[in-house]
């Protein structure tokens, strides 16, 4: 597996975190963006949390990728294709379909891309050496490296991005999220995207706020990593986990409390951020929709160019968009 680094200069790959996190924190409505959970710690942990029993989404989109795994390579209908994967995860949801070409004799060209070098490299850990299939991973924001991979071939085209971190951006960012793919898109390439649908209140509450409080853990890491990245002074014991279901938005949100009055002092840039007691961090929006919310945010009408495979429950879907 051969990885392409599109931040030439590490040192300011790592400044543009740290600024996009400070500007966070020094915000009236403090705020962290969800793409900071997923350092080497806060991976593993979150892999704990999608075999936990309250939390369905991910068994729900296995299942789903199953019935896929042997419908897309006779949709597709191609001998080669290149799957784009946009924040892969460890590769194990990828794998049930890339295996689904593999088996129909198809020749694959797997690009996840991640943000993460630590996730791009344990990809390898779950995908089997051969002949046909060939992966490079691509260090990089999403639009980034499907710019980056545009006119790299001419095969068709998949682009997966699964899992609901569609549902992480509000819905206005969505929009132009997807605009930015379809640009990046040829005719007849295809996008797999994964869907949290709306359902029972109960449900979804009790996804992101288990009771083995592996979430709270998850998100209190950030912390951790904010810690190493300034070598500031967060103490975790001072902060509380609380995830909320906003009807009016049709999405769970996340935050970190603060429950004290506190100072924090960020050693490496001289800073320090100060919380006022029970002052809250957002650190996540998981929007959930239904199927009218997701041709809107497609923005096709005709029903030929868009496929939904569901759940048996019909708690989650997984949509092909064909341009």
């Amino acid at each position: 597996m051969k990885i392409i680094n599109l931040y030439k200069n590490n040192d300011n790959f790592e400044n543009k975190i740290k600024d996009e996190i400070l500007i966070g924190l020094k915000s009236k409505a403090k705020n962290v963006s969800s793409k900071f959970f997923y350092d080497e710690k806060g991976s593993k942990i979150f892999d704990t949390i999608t075999n936990h029993q309250d939390y369905y989404l991910t068994n729900k989109e296995i299942e789903i990728l199953g019935i896929l795994k042997n419908e897309l390579p006779k949709l597709l209908n191609e001998n080669i294709i290149d799957v784009i994967e946009l924040g892969p995860g460890d590769g194990s949801k990828s794998k049930i379909l890339i295996d689904g070409f593999l088996e129909n004799n198809y020749k694959v060209n797997y690009y996840p891309i991640d943000i993460s070098i630590q996730a791009l490299s344990d990809i390898r850990k779950n995908l089997n050496i051969n002949s046909n299939l060939k992966i490079t991973g691509i260090h990089a924001e999403f639009i980034e490296g499907l710019n980056y991979l545009k006119n790299k071939s001419k095969n068709k085209k998949l682009i997966l991005f699964l899992g609901s971190n569609i549902g992480n951006f509000n819905k206005s960012k969505s929009k132009s999220f997807i605009k930015e793919i379809k640009i990046n898109l040829n005719k007849s390439d295809s996008i797999l995207i994964g869907f949290d649908l709306k359902k029972d209140i109960k449900v979804l509450t009790r996804a992101y706020n288990d009771s083995s409080d592996l979430t709270k853990k998850f998100n209190l890491n950030l912390l951790t990593r904010i810690n190493n990245l300034f070598n500031a002074n967060f103490n975790l014991n001072n902060f509380d986990h609380n995830g909320i279901y906003n009807a009016h938005l049709g999405a769970m949100e996340s935050y970190l409390i603060s429950k004290k009055k506190q100072k924090v002092f960020f050693r490496k840039v001289n800073t320090i951020i100060e919380f006022s007691e029970y002052e809250a961090i957002h650190v996540e929006y998981s929007f959930k929709y239904n199927k009218q919310d997701i041709s809107d945010l497609l923005q096709q009408n005709n029903p030929d160019k868009i496929k939904y495979f569901y759940d048996k429950k019909k708690y989650f879907t997984d949509v092909l968009y064909i341009k």
